[in-house]
């Protein structure tokens, strides 16, 4: 499994991000998510898509965030509006290591991580 994140930047509060993740060597029937991680603070999962097109979102970004994926399935999208100063992080996309679950969630393998992409968003 291979990912590759790019589309970080800096921003202003209430601006856009839009982040990719080029993926392979996934199981096209599992779930692929988004994470993130500030210094000093847990990991939050952040956004998940299931091989079917369903979504899942953490409540600090639902309504703000949309995950997609391209029609080849092997990009990942996370489209970020309304940025707010505490959406600051490292964001990062896995593959998870089953289907999307009943309430949106992926259980995320994290054994293969790319680097990341830094999102630094500012009052």
């Amino acid at each position: 499994v291979q990912v590759v994140e790019s589309g970080g930047g800096s921003v202003q509060t209430g601006g856009s991000l839009r982040l990719s993740c080029a993926a392979s060597g996934y199981s096209s029937n599992y779930c692929l998510g988004w994470f993130r991680q500030a210094p000093g603070t847990e990991r939050e999962d952040v956004a998940a898509i299931g091989s079917d097109g369903r979504t899942g979102y953490a409540e600090s970004v639902q309504g703000r965030f949309i995950i997609s994926q391209n029609n080849a399935k092997n990009v990942l999208y996370l489209q970020m509006n309304s940025l707010k100063p505490e959406d600051t992080a490292m964001y990062y996309c896995a593959a998870g290591r089953a289907q999307l679950g009943y309430y949106g969630t992926c259980a995320l393998d994290f054994r293969y991580l790319g680097q990341g992409t830094q999102v630094s968003v500012s009052e």
